[in-house]
């Protein structure tokens, strides 16, 4: 930000189809990552305002939405998509600024958003209930209807995407919705509201209430009127939502941290692997929890492998997010800088060899920002804290491995299950290895090729349910059974 541009200022938040003042939270600054400084002044509503947004989604089921049928949602979910696509642009250069995002990232991502709305309006127009034979005195059948008000909590990773796994199947579903983003994050969301506003959506369907987590968070999740949570973060703060939502037995979906294996076989393209490797490890930065920050390597091409990552980590342009030519932008808040550059220390005096990067960028424009150099750390054990806890910074850890079984067996020593990749020439072998690791997505010469269609969810400590899919849109609803007696008779037990 030059001396000249002034800061942006969104001091209202959205709630019942109306833009109001947050009646006990207050302004509070966003910081942009890249320069250390304040860029937007955001207001944050409390315990107060979530209780308005929670009544006004609650009365938005009993009123015109309630009514809607999935044809009738569709129509306002692709008129959306499209107001979404129109302003894509727009929404990844907010992104970029409040995240640190690199421009080339957030605008390729962002763009495709509009997808996820317009496959889960057509998902839900077509999806309907069973009926289920008995017997000729009744006639059962499922219908299926929308769980009721979502509490929506979305990271500071990728705010936007987040925001559109959750929104897309919840409002697909019938739901209403109350979204709390990170208080790091806040600018898209409200971003989002107003094409929701202008896409015509009836008031209280979508919320959008700023915060900060101990004080709007809490009390969204603790409120008796939410009936589900559906939560992206970290396992700790999930454990916490799950003890202080428990009161009124909401449901909960969550996803969650995760410390993905990302195996190369020595009979794999390596060329094609590295570039795949490289781009998991790196890519916003390393904060996502998909991201393959294990690199397994079998022995006979791990020498060349690790040559390579100290290559391509040499090539990484780092800089300011909105340059077109930037690779890879800052870290997304100071804590995150810090947590990244202890992780690095760690890795030292564990023994890891550093290859390349461990140091924060200070020169030039980067001076007051949060970025750190790509990161290879190589001879890591699986032993090792960067191994096994969730570093969220562009960290790599390369441990060798001899033969299928060590891999499979490294791979599944982890508490985490999110995701895996694997790179093969031997098809067999990919079927073998993809079946047995203990990942809710595996991919296999490829990696993190995900679309709305695609079931995305962790297993172990990674999460539980799934965003994305078929499955997406069931997390929203439940399922009601019918039975009607045909005969119009029914005996007296008490004759």
């Amino acid at each position: 930000m030059t001396k000249a541009e002034a800061i942006l200022v969104r001091d209202r938040i959205f709630i019942g189809g109306e833009w109001v003042a947050p009646q006990s939270g207050g302004i509070e600054d966003s910081i942009d990552p890249a320069t250390g400084r304040v860029w937007a002044r955001v207001a944050f509503g409390g315990a107060a305002d979530i209780d308005r947004a929670v009544a006004a989604a609650r009365a938005a089921l009993s009123g015109p939405w309630g009514e809607m049928t999935a044809l009738e949602r569709g129509a306002l979910l692709r008129r959306l998509a499209d107001l979404y696509q129109a302003h894509s642009g727009e929404m990844a250069a907010l992104e970029s600024r409040d995240s640190g995002r690199a421009i080339r990232e957030s605008r390729a991502d962002i763009a495709s958003h509009h997808q996820w709305y317009r496959w889960f309006a057509s998902l839900a127009e077509t999806k309907g209930g069973s009926t289920i034979p008995i017997d000729d005195n009744v006639h059962a059948f499922t219908t299926q209807v929308p769980v009721g008000v979502v509490g929506a909590i979305t990271p500071w990773n990728v705010p936007m995407m987040t925001t559109t796994w959750k929104l897309a199947p919840a409002l697909a579903a019938g739901c209403t919705v109350v979204l709390k983003p990170a208080e790091q994050t806040p600018v898209t969301a409200l971003e989002l509201a107003r094409l929701i506003e202008a896409a015509g959506f009836p008031p209280g369907v979508v919320n959008v209430v700023p915060g900060y987590g101990h004080d709007a968070g809490a009390a969204l999740v603790a409120h008796p009127d939410v009936d589900k949570v559906a939560f992206t973060g970290e396992g700790r703060t999930a454990q916490t939502i799950l003890a202080n939502g428990a009161g009124n037995l909401k449901r909960f979906s969550f996803e969650l941290g995760g410390k993905a294996p990302h195996i190369i076989f020595a009979d794999a393209d390596i060329e094609q692997a590295v570039n795949a490797a490289t781009n998991s490890a790196w890519a916003l930065c390393g904060q996502s929890c998909a991201l393959g920050s294990r690199v397994l390597v079998e022995r006979p091409v791990y020498d060349a492998v690790v040559g390579a990552f100290a290559e391509r980590a040499a090539r990484v342009r780092v800089g300011m997010p909105d340059d077109d030519a930037t690779h890879m932008g800052p870290q997304a808040h100071r804590e995150q800088l810090e947590k990244t550059l202890d992780y690095i220390a760690i890795g030292q005096r564990e023994g890891a060899r550093l290859v390349a990067g461990g140091h924060r960028m200070t020169s030039g424009s980067l001076a007051d920002g949060f970025f750190v150099e790509p990161t290879v750390f190589a001879d890591v054990s699986n032993q090792m804290r960067i191994a096994r806890e969730e570093i969220f910074g562009p960290v790599a850890a390369l441990i060798p491995f001899d033969g299928e079984e060590e891999a499979i067996a490294i791979a599944n020593d982890s508490d985490f299950g999110l995701a895996a990749g694997l790179w093969t020439r031997d098809i067999g072998r990919a079927h073998r290895v993809s079946r047995r690791i203990a990942a809710g997505m595996v991919w296999v010469n490829t990696y993190r090729y995900i679309r709305w269609s695609t079931p995305y969810g962790g297993f172990k400590s990674s999460g539980w349910g799934r965003e994305n899919g078929a499955e997406a849109l069931d997390q929203y609803l439940e399922t009601r059974t019918t039975v009607i007696g045909t005969t119009g008779r029914f005996a007296d037990a008490y004759s």
